[in-house]
């Protein structure tokens, strides 16, 4: 991947602090304590950087994410990390409202579908700013909707929920929801394009951040190197990896909690440590870039919609400025899974038809297709982030990240704002490199 990150070579290295991860929070904790002064060395499974952020390059020569990209509405540390390595953002092509398509026909805003859809999300807004009642947690999302009154209602809150959240709707409590729902700062933030979470994107993909950050580290970042094992004792840390022993006066853990629970810990972590990594899961999700000379529907119409007859998706216009034009599909949870028992012409065939009435027939026959499943990512595990099983509080934004002896936590779920979001995952490494610093003085 990067001519900036090299394998680990050598069977015993020493650093003062070690970092297990190479996504954003860890770059940027890697990042900040290097410019302070301090020797640090990244250490990443993965044959590649970026974590739960991916670009590539089209054969047009655009750059398309297939992983986390979006800059949301009021996403400060974001703005300004693309700002200072140089790369370009540009507003969202979006309408008031998107399409709801079921099928050959367009459910209106004025239809029972959408009223009673809206109904429901403004009682789910009130209930998360004034509190959830406690019996939500022992109530899941699906049972939830299975109340809900008529098929097309049911299906559009199911789509826009799973979408949102990447979560198993049988296993994400309602407690859990509607808390995510006021740490986001309501439901608008989270599903609104412009103004929301999903108000600009960045020209030459989020994904190249992360390359720029791991530039500026060159060999202090260790490529296709597992950490199997972390030892700690008084006196600082010792790392077993794939490629030999790595020992450090701290280690900063920043993969999240379902995937690091594959580290073992001697001696073991804290029961509530312990706990959090058992009883958190990695949300299922596909998302996939459709790419075209041009956005030609929009001489037709704006493409932003939610698709609710087969596989349910949420779709966007995430063309660059001058294009060529781009079409951005998201799939989640188990709709998503299942989308993996298909051909890559299977699932292209499912997810532009229902475009076609409304597009035109063009949608059909892009020029590039690119996806994928995050949910199939040896590394990542999922996304867009770790989730609670039902009937544990410990998952809820933000989660702990209080040091265990010279182990220091971060990661997008830890942040204190936008967790889930690459904004959080910038603010957590900033964080721990501050609480880290502090530790060693």
């Amino acid at each position: 991947m990067t001519d900036a990150s090299v394998p680990a070579s050598t069977p015993h290295r020493s650093t003062t602090v070690a970092i297990v991860g190479a996504g954003i929070s860890g770059l940027i904790a890697a990042r900040e304590l290097s410019r302070s002064g301090v020797d640090v060395l990244v250490v990443e499974a993965a044959g590649r950087v970026g974590g739960r952020t991916m670009a590539v390059t089209t054969s047009l020569g655009s750059t398309v994410d297939l992983g986390g990209q979006w800059i949301g509405h009021g996403h400060h540390r974001f703005e300004a990390l693309a700002a200072e390595v140089g790369a370009s953002t540009y507003a969202m092509h979006t309408p008031k409202r998107p399409a709801i398509l079921d099928g050959d026909k367009e459910v209106g805003q004025a239809s029972s579908t959408s009223l009673v859809a809206n109904a429901v999300l403004v009682a789910w807004e009130i209930a998360a700013k004034v509190g959830a009642p406690s019996r939500w947690r022992d109530k899941s999302v699906q049972q939830w909707i299975s109340k809900v009154p008529g098929a097309g209602a049911r299906r559009l809150l199911e789509v826009l929920v799973s979408v949102s959240t990447c979560a198993e709707l049988d296993e994400l409590s309602m407690h859990a929801f509607a808390s995510f729902i006021k740490y986001q700062g309501g439901l608008t933030t989270m599903m609104a394009t412009s103004g929301g979470a999903q108000d600009s994107l960045v020209v030459q993909g989020a994904g190249h951040l992360a390359r720029a950050v791991a530039a500026e580290l060159g060999d202090r970042v260790l490529l296709d190197t597992a950490v199997t094992a972390i030892d700690r004792n008084d006196s600082g840390v010792r790392l077993q990896t794939s490629s030999g022993e790595i020992r450090a006066a701290k280690v900063v853990v920043t993969v999240p909690p379902p995937m690091a629970r594959r580290i073992v810990h001697r001696p073991e972590l804290p029961a509530q440590r312990a706990e959090l990594e058992r009883t958190m899961y990695m949300g299922s999700v596909y998302k996939a870039i459709a790419v075209y000379h041009t956005p030609f529907w929009r001489d037709v119409a704006d493409a932003e919609a939610v698709t609710l007859a087969g596989t349910g998706a949420a779709v966007f216009d995430t063309t660059p400025p001058g294009g060529p034009g781009h079409l951005c599909i998201l799939v989640a949870g188990p709709q998503a899974r299942a989308l993996d028992d298909l051909t890559e012409e299977q699932r292209r065939t499912a997810l532009l038809e229902p475009l076609a009435k409304r597009l035109g027939a063009d949608i059909c026959k892009p020029v590039d297709w690119y996806e994928k499943s995050w949910h199939t990512d040896e590394f990542a595990g999922g996304g867009y982030s770790a989730l609670p099983l039902m009937g544990h509080d410990d998952g809820y934004y933000p989660i702990s990240a209080q040091p265990v002896g010279h182990v220091h936590w971060a990661g997008t779920e830890t942040a204190s704002e936008h967790a889930g979001y690459i904004e959080g995952a910038i603010e957590s490494g900033e964080r721990v490199a501050r609480e880290v610093a502090g530790a060693l003085a």
